[in-house]
């Protein structure tokens, strides 16, 4: 039989060690007397320090009271405090006046505060991943049978991007002569990218020209009524972006864009199937209602291998989830920005998405405010051009000239407000094309003349350009086989050979 103490010390050896939650109650105090020896330390951890990231009650109490304190332009000291804390305050057998009055004493210097402050922080975000873990554990044990793993998945991650969003220190002001530098660096990388532009490159000569390429940050609208060809248009550029790409391998391993860019394709509305066979049939020449009829030969088939060879390399990823919430989807985007990288994210189409729960049950135009400001918002914390398609208005087809403006944007007006650019397609031909006239009559040969003038043409409208002109930029467009290409004019034909 084995002794009692071996006994007792394998049970004690078996048995979980308590560990309290990461914390520093030092570093805690040392904040609180600096802030309140001198207020300024306040204002050097205010952007990213709250109450709630203090581990003791007594301090969030405190820090919360000397804030209120500061915003309304008041001193906060041990004596303006001391007032407002309960008159039963009791730490480690201190009343409030002397407890103050100790922290006070034991004040780390102004300098000193921001590194407090952000220990105090980091500890925060330790303690929150700690419960956001043990409730993933606890869901994942006691889960009702109709609560799938996938929607716990998305939960956590929700929960954890909410973590890293708000656990990010401000930037704050900076001198503008680091803003210059960013500028000139900018400006550099142009200058050593294809067409020189400080934006990615659309492969579309005159938009880029316009636009000087899809600029970092921006949230750009393409809208048109349906059969205009919106995500026909998208679906080119997206190509073309994740074509043009390529990457060099930094010195920490991480690989960086040289050129074109990694593209994140959000296709609400098709299917990744149908979003592969229109590019195969942009790239190939067949349309892409004959491969779906397999009315093609042995050589359309050859061709369509050798294109879906070249496609496969491609650094572009499609998510064909429908009825995504905004929320989902930016935590997605992050996901494959984390994981392999990202420069492009189009989504097709905005009134497809759905915002939060408490907006829904409002109304719809809230709902799409929500959608555009967080939109607009992942742009800038992604730092690339977010490109989503949007619908138009019926207002557009009681007009003589159906060519769209800034008010037939459908449902909310914020689509125009947190836009940095808004693009309009517009097809003269597929208007025309449904009035034609009794053939053989004077205006069916009017008609014809009409149709001939704008087969094979469409527009692109720049209705709002934060950065640069407004305009129209003429394109060429297939329709057999969806794809938007330069429009050759006049003056940029070859000189005619003269005899």
């Amino acid at each position: 039989m084995a002794p009692v103490d071996s006994i007792v010390r394998k049970l004690a050896d078996s048995t979980p060690q308590y560990r309290s939650a990461p914390h520093n109650i030092e570093a805690e105090q040392a904040l609180l007397g600096a802030l309140l020896v001198n207020n300024e330390s306040y204002y050097r951890v205010s952007d990213f320090l709250e109450p709630v990231h203090f581990y003791e009650p007594i301090h969030q109490q405190i820090y919360d009271l000397a804030s209120q304190l500061i915003k309304a332009g008041k001193v906060a000291s041990p004596v303006t405090l001391k007032t407002f804390l309960p008159p039963d305050f009791d730490i480690g057998g201190l009343n409030a006046s002397q407890y103050l009055a100790r922290l006070a004493a034991e004040a780390t210097t102004v300098i000193n505060a921001a590194d407090y402050g952000r220990t105090i922080n980091d500890l925060a975000i330790r303690r929150n991943l700690i419960r956001i873990g043990e409730s993933m554990v606890n869901v994942a044990f006691d889960a009702p049978v109709d609560f799938a793993p996938r929607e716990q998945i998305e939960e956590v991650e929700r929960h954890l991007y909410e973590l890293a969003e708000t656990g990010r220190y401000g930037a704050g002001f900076q001198r503008f002569a680091q803003a210059l530098t960013t500028a000139v660096d900018m400006a550099a990388r142009a200058y050593q990218r294809d067409g020189k532009l400080s934006g990615l490159a659309t492969g579309l000569k005159d938009l880029d020209a316009k636009m000087g390429g899809l600029q970092p940050s921006d949230l750009i609208i393409v809208a048109g009524r349906p059969g205009m060809g919106k995500t026909a248009l998208a679906t080119n550029l997206a190509y073309n972006v994740a074509r043009a790409w390529q990457g060099e391998t930094r010195a920490d391993g991480h690989m960086h864009t040289v050129n074109g860019g990694i593209v994140g394709f959000f296709s609400l509305e098709m299917s990744a199937e149908q979003l592969a066979t229109r590019i195969i049939a942009e790239r190939t020449g067949i349309p892409s209602s004959t491969i779906r009829r397999g009315g093609i030969t042995e050589s359309d088939f050859e061709r369509i291998k050798d294109h879906a060879i070249e496609l496969q390399n491609l650094p572009f990823h499609v998510d064909e989830t429908g009825g995504l919430t905004v929320a989902q989807l930016a935590a997605r985007a992050r996901r494959l920005k984390r994981q392999r990288g990202l420069d492009l994210l189009v989504i097709d189409y905005i009134q497809l998405l759905q915002g939060s729960s408490r907006r829904a049950s409002e109304n719809r135009v809230q709902e799409v405010t929500e959608i555009t400001t967080k939109l607009k918002a992942l742009a800038k914390e992604l730092n690339i051009p977010i490109i989503a398609l949007s619908q138009l208005s019926r207002q557009v087809e009681s007009r003589d000239d159906k060519r769209p403006q800034l008010s037939d944007l459908r449902e909310s007006g914020s689509i125009e407000q947190d836009a940095d650019v808004v693009l309009f397609v517009f097809r003269e031909e597929y208007y025309l094309a449904n009035k034609e006239p009794r053939p053989g009559s004077e205006e069916h040969l009017k008609w014809q003349t009409d149709m001939a003038a704008v087969h094979g043409k469409a527009e692109l409208i720049i209705g709002k350009q934060r950065h640069g002109p407004t305009g129209t930029v003429q394109l060429q467009f297939d329709a057999a086989v969806t794809r938007f290409g330069d429009l050759a004019n006049e003056n940029k034909l070859p000189e005619r050979i003269q005899d």
